[in-house]
């Protein structure tokens, strides 16, 4: 097609144009690499030569050129329309549409097929689609191709309906290119024809059709580097009917076979399959005999280098050929000799030819493979060898033996080989020909052709030559149909029509096949003596070179030609062309090979009459490069007098004979196209090429059948057709009765609108509609405005007739209701006044009887139970008081030695506590005297901070103890918690071992799913309790970091500080040095004394503070059990232990040392252990401690620790070098217990004067004016608030925080004098120490200091000191002032409780020291608490992960059970109660492993008892009678002194349970039991009698253990109810009755087997009838086996009945009358194969109902197991529901909203049948879900809003189901809506995200079966009492 037909003619006006082509409008331009590219415009079309558009690919900008304004681009149809079935249906018909649509429904729907008009579009997926099963087939037999999806089966209906229905032959012509899949079509095709056209008869037709196609396959089909199994050969198959369209016959024929594929392949490629198949069964023994090798050491085969296809097995295909051979007719001897002969062609090829002295050539005398190919063929060898390389020549008077050259030789063994294997094809052709041929007369054929597609390769040779002209004589057929057939239906309606140009390949086929043509000439040239290759071509270029358009020459060749045909320009090359035309072979080895031993290889080569029947062919694309035809040497074609060669026909003049005579075949029945495309030429599934698609879709003329439509009419009305439907339309006026054309003119006229113009004809509207002789034409879319006309017409007339029959009905309704309501009451009323009073009589009497009984009953009761408890209560009450006196003796006894014990220990450990509390009194009070005034100045200078950081201490302290007593609660919920999990395991346990009450009582799930949800709570709780305390540490981890960082704050402002102070000192060391040293002289005396007074005020101090803190610790304790009811709580005694902590653990290196010499467990008082070990004070328990930590600042008390160690050290090096001083010669000055002397203090001031005495000043300074800015503030706020709470309560206000602040106040104002002393002491020591005159002197001390620089460092440690002594005193002083505020609380406190308690006098509340008693008593009881809360942490902590690891474990059964109640949930009470019996089942099989050890024992004793029965058996034997009997008679006498009732119940034992028979009677039990008893008399017997009486008959035999009686008896059994169910397998009843005996036979076996599993509902009679000798376990598993078969055979009836009722029933059937719309069928309307009348389809469904009804009651009356009944009707209701959704899935009319809402209204009845025989349990529903499912998506809404509701609601069906439904949907009326492409898309893709395993299967499996099992169902009758009635005939059986 060239460039210029890739645009359609424009038949738009220009003003037209302009309101098309607008900015925004959708196009498609052209594109070399995807043919065409989707576009948009960017500006209006106005006339412009290029015009802006925008790719949609890439969003690329470019221009495009217009050249000619009527040859515009094309326009993109909607969204909406993309994916239609029918490209004919598209609003803009065009290439790019046509490609786009194929290729949006190949690679998103998966649709490879399409319709194109009358073509059917093909492509090839490259993969296997389950989208040709038997249930497809089932779906369109008898349906309308329009109605239904595009498929190669509606093709195939459609031939089928006209052939059965006009008697009229069909053909299918399926056409495309190699590898398209055009065999795969043809076969499919044929499928469907023998499937439907199967007859009743029992001959196999159909099935020998398709047993033909595996044996073409191996034969014929090869694979090539375009396909894998392509057809190397063309064929016709015509399939012959009867009138009753039932297959009678068929037959083949082939065209031109490719034989030079089996001498020579191209690479990749492969010879025929069959010798493929050959060499993978060679180890075959019946294929030994053919020495075959692997198919690369064979010749032949190898050429390929391709020996294997993936996914193909050779080895199975050829057991196919085998069975179809066997199918056919072709004896087992034929098929050897066949294959036979096929190994001798691959040996043949083996056989090497040599040079040999001149011109000649020989065969070396050894070439096994020629041994065996004359072996395998009959042949002799000798001749064989001699004439492959000598040919003879006949002259007039002499005959001549002429060597052959090695090239001549070679050519004649290739030519023998393929002209052998063509032979044995065509012998294999006329076989099966003769296989498929009937007796019976045939009236009409359906004939499919699968012949070869257009090829074209790099070199082309006579093989494509042939090909090529066969498909432009197809093509030419395919245009006389399509498009001439379709002008001259104009023409004959007399419409005025423009014709349309298409392409005629006459001119082509003429230049081919006319006079003097390339076939004519190519046949005079082989008659040519001396003709070749080259001449042949020279003369076609002079006869048709320049002179046929169809024909040119190459310009550097001159051995070529080149044909355009219809769908490319082929170079073709001459050589070879000659030889394969001759197709010669040497009549010598023919001769050979007819003189064969063998009869089939004789009969291959007898001279047939007709020489057309050799359909053959050479090549398919290069010659044998090694093995060239002799150029020359062949002579001619003529017969002379003893000719190698005989006269016959060509290659090239038969072929064209056969298709000429196969295109009469074609012209004389109606065609069905199908046209094949292949994707691409990689072979890859689902890849769309569309540069590949576009040629094919011209080549094989698609396009040219969318543009006839397109231009055309294709809707197309007969007049009374028209009149019929349309005649609502006409007024009275228009109708005309004697001319239906006038009548359908005026109504035309009337109801369509347009430009009307005046013709001869009458009023026509040349734009919309046309008038012809028989028919009228319309546009497209005229006939859907007309059916809205009429719709809208019928819905007026019938609200009008819907009016006045309601209002009629309505009142005719009301009348009779009034007089029925007016009746009712009346006889109503005296109806219930009568019951009234006769329930008020009966009432009154079954009181008076009630009260009489239950009286007389519940005394009865009472004194009954009254003496039973009264015995029960002496006798238990005696054992308990035993139990308890024993018990009481034990404590008493132990509470003896307990006391005598711990009185001796308490003395011990008292007088040990005792010593060592003396000696550590006396070690701290030491060590705290000597390090009181550290800790003091210390305190001193940190008051500030302390006072900050232990402002809340109390009230954290009493938050840790709540938090305590909170842990203690959680404790004892933790306990309640354990005792409620122990509950719960034991219900759990007693849940487990009641599973039958779990079936009647489903309830109790609920009630475990409650507790478990409680479970979660109390869970959640204490992670969420948890959490809490997790979110407070983070909380005091954050306080913490805001603490250091305010710290890291004022240590960098104090360093500020300091760098400030320092400058100020340098600038005033000038100054005032003389001054400052005088003072500071003066300072540091004055401080030394002060030093010396604080230091043993704070010794008093100390001692004053160890008491107040007992005193405080007694009155907290004791106010905590005044105050808390609650008990024990902490008190906030641990401010002085953090304290004592922090001044203790810097003790002096001696003093550490003497600590770690004391005892390890010597106490410290306060419970205390040492310091090495644990710090003081005593910490109850890590979690305890953890608690503490979290409400103190852990990080500053380890800072002010290591502060005080600091100066320890500190300390100690400035002892050691004041020793040092001393030794050196410097003693001490004055008291030994100063720090220094006299003159090293003169020289200290000295250097103090020159080092910091100034800054030490200026910080003195500061420090009394923060002070006193500190005191005023306080002041300040405590008058404030005492004013105000004065004026509020006005009384004065007595807090814990008033009293501290008064103290603080008193404090500081204390401090702040004795600082302003210390200044002004310092100031005047300075001063009198020092001269500040330049001759001033110092003291002679001073001096001598001042001038020894050692001391400088001295003196700068002791400045450090100092400033550490003075922050310890501050710290102190404010630890006091906590401990006074303290103090002073609780004088308030306690004056609180002397006043509500003792009268005001606060002298009383600890007059006898009970606060002092009581504060030990507490500490005693601390620790006691602290050491059961300790142990109580660590087994709570055990407890806890012991809990914990039990709440994993039921969490993981709960989840489990989760689990299995969300699966149960979702299914039915049955599958439930299945479900719960599956779990129940996998908990037994653990213990059912502890039982095996048990059973293992149990069978070792079997064993010995099985050898003293053996024993026994002996002794029979030998005689040993009596020795037996008295055994015998000793174990009775014992069972019977231990069963006393057994022998009283049974004093009657006249029967065993026991039949006996003679062995020849077991054919007429079998007979008279099984063969000849009807249902009838069945149903009045006992249900299961035959299975009872065969049992006891095995009970005789196994009584007198006879095993093989017992193995033929239950042999004719099996064997008996099998040939009954076979014979009568369309007797429902009896069927069913064997179903039946055969379970009541199966439990009988079980039951009776002796296993204890099958004894638990047995009788103890029944255990004594229990097999003894037999162990019939293999045969309880035939019997399964064999009620499966009966159960699958009755189901199988059971659907062949309801499957002409699925589809009317479920589908077709409209209960609700007027609901369902119907749409217009135009010219098609749904036709079916199998007509229905129209009261058996309103029928339908209660035919099925009655069916349903039938099999419930027959199964019912057999007394078949409830459990199987399930299992019946969900299979059935299966089969019902797939049936129905398969249908649904391809019937497009079945697809709409109505539709939707008919099937779940039939549905509906289905199930409540079920609900009705109780049945809703068997699983039955559920099977219906699909269809259910299918039904609601119909009626869903169809909204991308609605996406996920639908995802959801359609959980059983599939993607592929669910798509293909909304692919389907079609609306019937302006209410609905076609669903949008965007919207499925959106589907899909939710799909696949939500379903991990994609299924794309799109029909369910019909045939499947769901698993059948037999509950085990034991009986209670009794075999004893089983009585045979006399109708059985079995009066030869006799009871034991």
């Amino acid at each position: 097609m060239t460039s210029a037909d890739l645009y359609v003619q424009t038949f738009l006006k220009e003003s037209e144009i302009g309101q098309v082509y607008v900015k925004g409008a959708r196009i498609w331009v052209p594109d070399s690499e995807k043919v065409w590219l989707g576009a948009e415009l960017l500006e209006n079309y106005t006339g412009q030569k290029k015009i802006k558009i925008q790719l949609e690919n890439n969003g690329e900008e470019r221009e495009f050129e217009i050249k000619d304004k009527n040859r515009l681009p094309h326009l993109r149809n909607p969204e909406i329309l993309i994916g239609e079935n029918d490209l004919t249906s598209l609003s803009y018909l065009n290439e790019p549409e046509v490609l786009y649509n194929l290729q949006v429904r190949f690679l998103e729907s998966n649709c490879i097929y399409t319709y194109c008009g009358i073509v059917l579009v093909a492509i090839n997926p490259y993969q296997q689609l389950p989208i040709y099963g038997n249930e497809l087939i089932q779906m369109y037999s008898g349906q309308d191709m329009g109605t239904m999806d595009p498929h190669i089966f509606a093709v195939a209906e459609e031939a089928f309906k006209l052939m059965s229905r006009f008697d009229k032959n069909q053909s299918i012509i399926v056409s495309g290119e190699s590898g398209a899949g055009k065999t795969v079509s043809a076969k499919y095709a044929m499928r469907y024809f023998a499937m439907v056209g199967g007859s009743q008869k029992e001959t196999q037709v159909e099935q020998k059709v398709l047993a033909s196609n595996p044996i073409m396959e191996a034969i014929g089909n090869a694979k090539t580097t375009r396909n894998d199994n392509s057809s190397r050969f063309g064929k016709y198959i015509e399939i012959s009917f009867n009138k009753n369209n039932e297959i009678i016959g068929a037959h083949m024929r082939t065209y031109l076979l490719e034989k030079s594929r089996v001498v020579y392949q191209a690479a990749d490629e492969r010879n025929y399959h069959i010798f493929y198949q050959l060499c993978a069964s060679k180890d075959l023994p019946e294929f030994k005999k053919y020495c075959l090798l692997c198919p690369d050491d064979f010749y032949y085969t190898s050429h390929g280098q391709a020996p294997e296809i993936d996914g193909v097995d050779d080895d199975e295909d050829l057991v196919s050929v085998r069975e179809a051979f066997t199918m056919l007719g072709i004896s087992e001897k034929e098929q050897m000799m066949i294959f036979q002969i096929q190994s001798a062609v691959l040996h043949f090829g083996n056989v090497k030819v040599r040079e040999a002295d001149g011109e000649s050539s020989e065969i070396k005398k050894d070439d096994k493979h020629l041994t065996i190919m004359c072996k395998l063929l009959g042949i002799e060898e000798s001749q064989m060898r001699m004439w492959l390389c000598n040919k003879k020549i006949v002259t007039v008077g002499e005959v001549l033996t002429k060597p052959l050259t090695l090239a001549q030789a070679s050519f004649a063994q290739d030519a023998l080989a393929k002209h052998i294997y063509a032979q044995t094809f065509d012998w294999i052709v006329e076989k099966i020909n003769k296989a498929l041929q009937s007796g019976a007369k045939s009236t009409k054929f359906i004939g499919v052709l699968d012949i070869y597609g257009f090829e074209t390769f790099e070199i082309n040779s006579f093989e494509q030559f042939c090909i090529n002209y066969a498909n432009e004589k197809l093509q030419q057929i395919f245009n006389m149909h399509v498009f001439k057939l379709e002008q001259e239906e104009y023409v004959r309606e007399a419409i005025e029509w423009s014709f349309i140009d298409f392409y005629d390949n006459q001119p082509c086929i003429d230049l081919i096949e006319s006079k003097l043509g390339i076939l004519d000439l190519l046949d005079e040239e082989c008659k040519m003596p001396k003709g070749s290759d080259e001449n042949w071509c020279q003369k076609l270029y002079d006869k048709h070179l320049g002179k046929a358009k169809h024909f040119e020459k190459p310009r550097m060749s001159r051995s070529a030609f080149i044909i355009n045909h219809f769908a490319d320009r082929v170079e073709y090359q001459a050589d070879g062309f000659l030889e394969k035309n001759r197709d010669t072979v040497l009549e010598e080895n023919i001769n050979i090979l007819r003189a064969s031993e063998f009869e089939l290889v004789a009969e291959l080569f007898e001279e047939k009459v007709d020489p057309n029947e050799k359909k053959s062919r050479a090549g398919s694309a290069t010659t044998h490069p090694l093995r060239q035809a002799p150029k020359g040497g062949r002579g001619s074609n003529k017969k002379t007098v003893g000719s190698q060669q005989v006269q016959k026909a060509t290659v090239g003049d038969q072929f064209r004979e056969s298709l000429h005579k196969l295109m009469e075949t074609l012209n004389a029945t109606t065609p069905h196209y199908i046209r094949c495309i292949k994707p691409n030429d990689t072979k890859e599934a689902f890849i769309f090429e569309p540069k590949r698609a576009v040629e094919q879709l011209r080549a094989c003329g698609v396009l040219e059948t969318i543009r006839i439509s397109a231009a055309g009419y294709p809707s197309r009305w007969s007049y009374p057709e028209f009149f019929q439907r349309y005649r609502v339309l006409a007024g009275s006026k228009d109708i005309n009765r004697s001319d239906q054309r006038k009548t359908c003119e005026n109504i035309l006229t009337k109801v369509i609108q347009g430009n009307v113009k005046k013709t001869p004809r009458g009023l026509e509207d040349p734009d919309k509609y046309r008038f012809g002789k028989t028919k009228i034409f319309f546009r497209a879319g005229q006939v859907a405005y007309l059916e809205k006309l009429r719709s809208d017409k019928l819905k007026a007339c019938g609200i009008m007739i819907q009016k006045h029959v309601k209002g009629w009905l309505a009142r005719r309704r009301y009348q009779r209701i009034m007089k029925s309501i007016t009746l009712l009451q009346k006889y109503g009323r005296g109806l219930l006044a009568r019951r009234h009073a006769k329930f008020l009589r009966e009432t009154f009497a079954a009181t008076r009887i009630q009260k009489h009984w239950k009286g007389y009953k519940a005394r009865s009761h009472y004194i009954k139970v009254r003496k039973s408890t009264i015995i029960i209560q002496s006798a238990i009450r005696g054992f308990f008081g035993r139990i308890l006196f024993k018990k009481e003796l034990h404590e008493h006894r132990a509470i003896t030695i307990q006391k005598l014990v711990r009185s001796w220990l308490a003395r011990k450990r008292y007088k040990r506590v005792m010593r060592g509390i003396v000696l550590l009194q006396s070690h701290f009070r030491r060590r705290r005297a000597k390090k009181e005034l550290k800790q003091l100045k210390i305190e001193a200078k940190s008051v500030e901070h302390i006072k900050n950081v232990n402002k809340g201490l109390e009230n954290k302290i009493i938050q840790l103890q709540q938090k305590l007593d909170a842990k203690n609660k959680e404790g004892m919920t933790i306990k309640e918690q354990e005792v409620y999990i122990k509950q719960l395991k034991t219900e759990m346990e007693k849940l487990r071992s009641s599973s039958e009450e779990a079936k009647k009582s489903s309830n109790k799930i609920t009630d475990l799913i409650q507790q478990i949800k409680d479970l979660q709570e109390e869970l959640s709780k204490e992670r969420e309790d948890k959490q809490v305390l997790i979110t407070e540490k983070e909380e005091l981890v954050k306080e913490h970091t805001q603490v250091l960082s305010k710290m890291a704050e004022e240590k960098c402002k104090l360093k500020e500080e300091l760098e400030e102070a320092n400058l100020k000192l340098q600038q005033q060391e000038t100054s005032t040095d003389d001054v400052l040293k005088r003072k500071l002289e003066e300072a540091t005396q004055q401080l030394q004394a002060e030093f010396d007074s604080e230091r043993s005020h704070h010794q008093r101090l100390v001692k004053e503070h160890a008491r107040l803190q007992q005193r405080f610790e007694n009155l907290q304790s004791e106010m905590q059990m005044v105050t808390s009811p609650h008990g024990h709580k902490r008190t906030p005694s641990d401010i002085s232990a953090i304290s004592l902590e922090s001044y203790t653990s810097s003790a002096s290196p001696d003093e550490v040392k003497y600590e770690e010499e004391a005892p390890e467990d010597k106490d410290q008082g306060y419970g205390t252990k040492k310091k090495k070990k644990a710090p003081a004070p005593p910490v109850p328990t890590a979690s305890a401690m953890e608690k503490e930590m979290k409400d103190v600042d852990v990080g500053l008390i380890l800072r002010l620790q290591n502060k005080m160690k600091e100066i320890e050290q500190q300390k100690t090096k400035l002892e050691e070098k004041l020793r040092q001083y001393e030794e050196e010669g410097h003693p001490r000055a004055g008291n030994s217990d100063d720090v220094i002397s006299n003159s090293a203090f003169d020289a200290l001031k000295q250097q103090l004067v020159n080092a910091d005495d100034v800054q030490l000043v200026i910080k003195l300074q500061k420090r009394v004016a923060e002070l006193e800015m500190t005191k005023s503030k306080l002041a300040d706020e405590l008058d404030e608030r005492d004013d105000e709470d004065e004026e509020k309560s006005g009384f004065k206000i007595t807090t814990p925080e008033f009293a501290y602040n008064n103290l603080k106040m008193q404090e500081l104002q204390n401090e702040n004098d004795k600082l302003k002393r210390e200044v002004s002491k310092l100031m005047k020591s300075i001063s009198e120490n020092v001269s500040f005159e330049k001759g001033g002197t110092n003291s002679p001390a001073g001096k001598e200091f001042m001038d020894a620089k050692k001391i400088e460092d001295q003196v700068r440690v002791f400045k450090d000191q100092f400033t550490a002594m003075a922050d310890e005193l501050d710290r102190r002083r404010e630890e006091c002032l906590q401990l006074r505020a303290m103090l002073a609380e609780k004088s308030i406190t306690t004056h609180a409780i002397a006043k509500e308690s003792y009268g005001g006098n606060d002298d009383l509340v600890n007059e006898d020291n009970e606060l002092a008693l009581a504060y030990r008593t507490q500490k005693e009881l601390n620790r006691l608490l602290e050491n059961q809360l300790q142990k109580t942490e660590k087994d709570t902590k055990k407890k806890e992960e012991k809990l914990k690891r039990e709440i994993k474990e039921l969490k993981q059964e709960n989840e489990a059970a989760q689990k299995i109640i969300s699966q149960n949930l979702q299914l039915g009470p049955e599958a439930k109660i299945e479900a719960t019996m599956q779990h129940e089942i996998t908990r037994l099989t653990s213990e059912n492993l502890d039982l095996r050890e048990k059973a293992d024992k149990q069978a070792d004793q079997i064993r010995k008892m099985k050898k003293m029965l053996k024993v026994y058996a002996k002794k029979l034997k030998d005689g040993d009678v009596a020795e037996i009997e008295a055994e015998l008679e000793k174990d009775d006498k014992q069972k019977k002194a231990e069963d006393n009732v057994a022998t009283v119940k049974h004093l009657d034992r006249t029967y065993m349970g026991m039949l006996e028979y003679k062995r020849e009677d077991e054919g007429r039990l079998v007979k008279c039991l099984i063969m000849d008893l009807k249902p009838k008399v069945a149903q009045g017997l006992l249900p299961g009698l035959p299975a009872y009486i065969l049992f006891m008959c095995v009970r005789h035999t196994d009584y007198i253990n006879d095993d093989e009686k017992v193995r033929t008896l239950l042999t004719n059994t099996i064997n008996g109810i099998k040939k009954c169910v076979k014979k009568h397998n369309k007797e429902l009843e009896r069927v069913i009755l064997w179903l039946a005996n055969t379970c009541r036979l199966l439990h009988t076996l079980k039951q009776y087997s002796g296993e204890k599993t099958f004894q638990s509902e047995n009788t103890t009679r029944q255990n004594e009838h229990c097999l003894r000798n037999f162990d019939l376990s293999e045969y309880r598993q035939v019997f399964s086996d064999l009620a499966v078969w009966i159960f699958q055979t009755m189901i199988k009836y059971m659907e062949e009945v309801i499957q002409p009722m699925v589809v009317p029933a479920v589908l077709e059937h409209e209960a609700i009358a007027g609901l369902t719309a119907s749409k217009p069928s135009g010219m098609r309307g749904r036709s079916s194969s199998t007509a229905q009348d129209e009261d058996v389809r309103e029928l339908s469904l209660d035919t099925l109902m009655k069916s349903l009804n039938k099999y419930n009651q027959v199964l019912s009356q057999h007394a078949v197991d409830p459990e199987l009944v399930k299992q019946v009707f969900r299979q059935l209701y299966y089969y019902i529901g797939s049936n129905a959704l398969n249908n649904l899935l391809l019937r497009k009319d079945m697809c709409n909203w109505s539709k939707g809402m008919q099937i779940r209204y039939n549905l509906s009845h289905l199930e409540q049948w079920l609900r009705d025989n109780k049945l809703n349990e068997s699983g039955a529903q559920a099977t219906l879900e699909p269809i259910t499912q299918a039904s609601q998506l119909l009626q869903a809404r169809k909204s991308e809003a609605d996406v996920d509701s639908i995802c959801e609601m359609c959980s059983k069906l599939t993607t592929a189901q669910i798509v293909k439904i909304l692919n389907l949907y079609t609306p019937v009326d302006e209410f609905e809506e076609r669903v949008p492409i965007s919207f499925i898309r959106k589907i899909q893709e939710r799909l696949k995200s939500t379903k991990k395993e994609e299924d794309n299967t799109l029909l369910i499996d019909t045939k499947y079966s769901f698993p059948v099992t037999f509950p085990f169902n034991p009986s209670s009758i009794t075999l004893d009492s089983i009585e045979i009635p006399e109708s059985l005939h079995l009066d030869f059986l006799t009871r034991v």
